[in-house]
Parts: C-alpha cells; sequence; structure tokens
C-alpha cells in the first residue's frame, strides 16, 4: 500500500462523496418536505448525462451543453411533478414507491428507444484534459478535481442557500413541520414544486458531470439510487448537512474499502482467503456502517430540528 495510491484513492472517495451529495441532496429534500419517496430520483441523474451528451452533440460546446441540459433537468422534473407526482401527495408511502419505480421502468425503457441501447460518452472539455501533479510521482486527472471542486462549491452555496435565504428558511420549516408552514399562509403545493425542480437539476447535474468519465447508458442512475438513500439515512432525512457529511463518508469508505480491504485481511488471513472474503466485505461495507449509525443515531447522523 504506497502513499500514492493511498492519496488516489482519496480522492477517488470525495469525488464519489460529491457526486452523491448532488443527488442525495435534491433526495433529502424531497423526502424530508414533501414526505414523498422518490425512486426515480436516479433516472433524473441518468436523463442528465443523456440530455448533455445530446446537447453537445447539437452545439458542440461542453458549456452550452450543460446549461442547456440543467435547464432541461429542471423542466422534466417539474413536468413530472405535476403530471405524475403532485397526484400521490398524502397518500400512502407505498402508492409512492409502486408509482415511481413504474416511472424508473418507463423512463429506461423511453432512454434506449430514443438514444437507443449502446452505451454514448461526452467528451472532457479539451481545456481540462489531461492530468495535473498534485506532488512528485502524483498525477490526478484535472477533470476529477473539476468534480471535486463543482460539487464542493455547490454544496456551499445550497448550505448558504438553505440556511439565510426566505426560501431556505420554508424549506427548513417545511422539512420540519409542513402543516404549521400552510397554516402561516404559505402555498405549501409551490413550495413542493420549487424543492422538486431543484432536487431533479441537482441530480441532472450530477449526471452532466460524471458523464465524462462513465459510460452513459440506461439504467446507470438505478445502482446510485441505491447509495443515494443509504446517505440520507445516515445523515438525518431533511438535513442538508447530514446529506454532506455521510456522501463524504460514504464515498471514502466505499473507494478505501474496495481499494484496500483484500491488503488488510492479509495481514491476518492468508492470501486466498483475503482475496475471496475482501471483495464481498468491501461491498457490505456501507451497509455495515449504515446499520452501526441507526444502532447509535436512529435518526442519523444530523437529522433536521423536530424529526
Amino acid at each position: 500500500m504506497s502513499t500514492t495510491l493511498l492519496v488516489v484513492q482519496v480522492l477517488n472517495g470525495l469525488q464519489l462523496g460529491v457526486l452523491l451529495f448532488l443527488i442525495a441532496a435534491g433526495l433529502t429534500l424531497v423526502f424530508g418536505v414533501m414526505d414523498f419517496i422518490n425512486l426515480a430520483h436516479g433516472v433524473q441523474y441518468m436523463l442528465g448525462a443523456y440530455l448533455a451528451v445530446m446537447f453537445y452533440g447539437l452545439t458542440g460546446s461542453f458549456v452550452a451543453a450543460l446549461v442547456l441540459a440543467l435547464a432541461a433537468a429542471l423542466a422534466f422534473g417539474l413536468l413530472l411533478e405535476a403530471v405524475v407526482f403532485r397526484h400521490l401527495y398524502g397518500r400512502d408511502h407505498l402508492d409512492h414507491v409502486i408509482a415511481t419505480f413504474g416511472i424508473i421502468l418507463f423512463l429506461n425503457s423511453a432512454v434506449k428507444y430514443v438514444w437507443g441501447a449502446a452505451p454514448l460518452s461526452l467528451p472532457v472539455p479539451e481545456a481540462l484534459t489531461g492530468s495535473v501533479a498534485l506532488a512528485p510521482g502524483l498525477l490526478y486527472p484535472v477533470w476529477r478535481l473539476v468534480i471535486i471542486g463543482s460539487g464542493l462549491v455547490v454544496a456551499v452555496l445550497l448550505w448558504a442557500l438553505v440556511s439565510f435565504t426566505r426560501i431556505g428558511m420554508l424549506v427548513r420549516a417545511g422539512a420540519t413541520n409542513p402543516e404549521m408552514v400552510s397554516a402561516l399562509g404559505v402555498d405549501i403545493r409551490r413550495l413542493f414544486t420549487l424543492v422538486f425542480g431543484f432536487g431533479a437539476m441537482l441530480a441532472g447535474f450530477a449526471g452532466i458531470m460524471i458523464a465524462p468519465i462513465l459510460s452513459v447508458e440506461p439504467g446507470m442512475g438505478d445502482t446510485i439510487l441505491i447509495l443515494a438513500f443509504v446517505v440520507i439515512v445516515i445523515g438525518g432525512i431533511g438535513s442538508i448537512r447530514g446529506a454532506f457529511v455521510a456522501a463524504l463518508l460514504i464515498g471514502l469508505v466505499d473507494t478505501l474499502g474496495r481499494s484496500f480491504a483484500v491488503d488488510i485481511l492479509r495481514l491476518f488471513l492468508s492470501s486466498s482467503t483475503a482475496r475471496t472474503v475482501g471483495p464481498a466485505l468491501a461491498s457490505m461495507l456501507i451497509y455495515l456502517l449504515m446499520a452501526v449509525v441507526l444502532y447509535v443515531r436512529p435518526t442519523g447522523l444530523f437529522p433536521a430540528k423536530g424529526r
């Protein structure tokens, strides 16, 4: 285990963490403010990536593709909220799960119909290609650093928005006591729409940023949705701070576990046993972490006040 490899994997863990935060932030707000379980949130991450590929093909500019894809992701999120999700508010969580799972199946099939089943790719902007030397002998891709930096910037802006603006005050109040917010004359339906559209745009932004690294393909949002739910459970439902801390924690635990579990187990087990047990244990680490956190703090690390 070299120091260079450790630093690289820590940076990879931070990259995964900020992507999870971008997805989980919208998910925890939707769940916290609206009490709505949206399994289709991962599909919005996938659509952000596909829209960026489409708009890049039309414009040839990554910046233009980013702006247009964000606008389209926001518009599509608002459309879904108005056409489908608005009619499910106040209904049982099982209805939410069934309806949003149906949307997953429908949109995954629609993506295959529109763009095909073959994986697509989005080029890294030319100015951000290559690697940068962080230390002697330590090179790291520039685009991955951009993902980390942009995710942290969004986290700071989102924290400022939620903590110091009137809209943020209403979102925090809605996450704590939506009935009281409505009784005070706030248009809770408009607040729901705003939160849902903003969450969809954040998920789309995560999809856009990861598209130059991963293949853009149908179903790409399903796996990361599971991780996003783990994030909001560990961080606390309705808490932006909790989502940020939990996302970074899960990103680091998952990445470092998959990279070094076998090497660590070799200190106690034979090489053949370590190679067998290590990958299985590494894939379980984040769920073991979730179990420990829920045992110690059943409402998560930083639950929204009043929950």
